[in-house]
């Protein structure tokens, strides 16, 4: 396998969660390669001039070092020519991962990464339409190791909705529960998300942001009958929070297409959302992301009551909006 260092991963696409899972994995096979590698994370806009060369040298206090630099999109010019400039010359004893959300914004600079030899660039877009999304599940199944119907992963994308970290918890759930070998089917689907369709994640999301407690709550509840996956809850409201951070953290003057390839959401939810962003703060929405953060902890760990966890999770949300 060739090594990750002395090489640029190029993460381009506006799938948030696709391009936070290649990230992971990049990270991973880094520190897999070198246990005591030190790995720095920044934010593109934050760099002052010269703090670039500083992140892509050697580690004083180990042999590698690895740079993940998020946001690539807003890097500032003279950043930009200091990344052009290390990507000629690469360190051996440094791997670098850069991730851009997609729009226009950055092209420029992606047109020059990607004619380097040491750039690898991994697309991600986010699916457009159902049969993309059912596409994206028989793939996913597949990489975990399962076989799904078209039939099935149809019934779950219209069950489960068009929200990638939800389908990847939902599909995660089936394949766990499979018999080995056995393929998923259709009423493999109805079993454990029957009635799914009524109650998705996104609306329990949507009420919560909204500060309509008792609508989200009544959903929760209902989704607990009804054996909805908490994860696909917690994973739902996330992604909201993640997306209206982004839309507070946006350039201003930017059109509803470029913001909705900045955030990783459909054009249509951008009217909706600035909706939303009037009743939040960064401040509120750190303290929201961070309790979905722990309540899906909870729920993927075993919590004693998930539905507890949930509803408290909740209720935390809710309470982080601006009076």
């Amino acid at each position: 396998m060739a090594s990750a260092f002395g090489k640029i991963l190029l993460i381009t696409g506006n799938a948030e969660f696709l391009a936070d899972r290649t990230r992971a994995k990049a990270v991973k096979v880094v520190t897999a390669e070198q246990p005591e590698v030190e790995v720095a994370t920044s934010t593109a806009s934050g760099l002052q001039p010269g703090e670039l060369a500083g992140l892509t040298s050697p580690s004083l206090f180990s042999d590698a070092s690895a740079l993940v630099l998020t946001e690539l999109q807003d890097l500032p010019e003279v950043a930009q020519k200091e990344l052009l400039a290390y990507v000629a010359e690469p360190s051996p004893d440094v791997a670098v991962i850069l991730v851009h959300s997609g729009g226009q914004k950055g092209k420029g600079l992606l047109d020059k990464l990607r004619k380097s030899p040491a750039v690898t660039e991994v697309k991600l877009e986010q699916p457009k339409y159902e049969r993309d999304f059912a596409s994206w599940v028989y793939t996913e199944v597949r990489d975990l190791g399962a076989r799904i119907d078209q039939e099935a992963a149809t019934l779950l994308v219209a069950s489960i909705g068009q929200d990638l970290r939800a389908l990847a918890g939902a599909a995660d759930q089936l394949v766990a529960n499979l018999e080995k070998g056995a393929e998923i089917s259709a009423s493999l689907v109805r079993q454990y998300f029957g009635g799914r369709a009524d109650v998705r994640g996104y609306e329990i999301a949507d009420a919560t942001i909204n500060g309509q407690i008792s609508i989200a709550l009544e959903q929760a509840r209902w989704a607990e009958s009804a054996k909805v996956a908490p994860v696909l809850i917690t994973s739902a409201l996330a992604t909201g929070l993640r997306s209206l951070a982004k839309l507070a953290g946006a350039p201003e003057g930017m059109r509803d297409n470029d913001l909705a390839a900045h955030i990783g959401a459909p054009p249509f939810k951008i009217r909706t959302m600035r909706s939303q962003l009037r009743s939040w703060d960064q401040a509120g929405l750190a303290a929201a992301i961070s309790a979905v953060a722990q309540a899906d902890l909870d729920v993927k760990g075993g919590a004693a009551d998930p539905a507890f966890a949930v509803e408290r999770m909740v209720l935390q949300v809710a309470a982080q909006r601006r009076r």
